[in-house]
């Protein structure tokens, strides 16, 4: 099979990725400028929501992304690179919604870990299966 389609497929989704985590690195920027604060969260619960926005994009997004590259290179076909891409890519936005909205548990942010991990899991199963040759 031409990994090249499959290869585009996790590109289109690594870089719609990385654009989210600098949506949300921007809004902690903004956040420490309008509050002034350098370092840390300076006790601004705005602020405490930014950070813990991108951070919980920064944990999750990057093992995401892996999963995706390999099912690229092991040649799952591009539908399939799609599919856990947007599942991936529509959790992490709707968590990261939810998570600047609010603190509290929220049905935005219940709904991306849903998302995510049904992304995680689709993406383990897939490599699995192309793993066996």
């Amino acid at each position: 099979m031409d990994i090249s389609a499959s290869a585009h497929a996790a590109a289109l989704w690594a870089g719609l990725h990385l654009i989210l985590l600098l949506v949300l690195s921007a809004r902690v920027v903004r956040q420490r400028r309008l509050h002034h604060v350098v370092f840390g969260d300076g006790g601004v619960p705005t602020l405490i929501q930014a950070i813990r926005a991108f951070g919980n994009a920064s944990e999750y997004i990057p093992a995401g992304l892996v999963g995706l590259v390999v099912l690229a290179f092991a040649g799952a076909p591009p539908m399939v690179v799609h599919s856990v891409g947007l599942v991936l890519f529509a959790g992490r936005v709707a968590h990261a919604v939810g998570l600047s909205r609010s603190g509290e548990a929220s049905l935005p942010r219940s709904i991306g870990v849903t998302l995510t991990w049904l992304a995680y899991l689709a993406a383990a199963v897939a490599l699995l299966f192309y793993a066996i040759p």
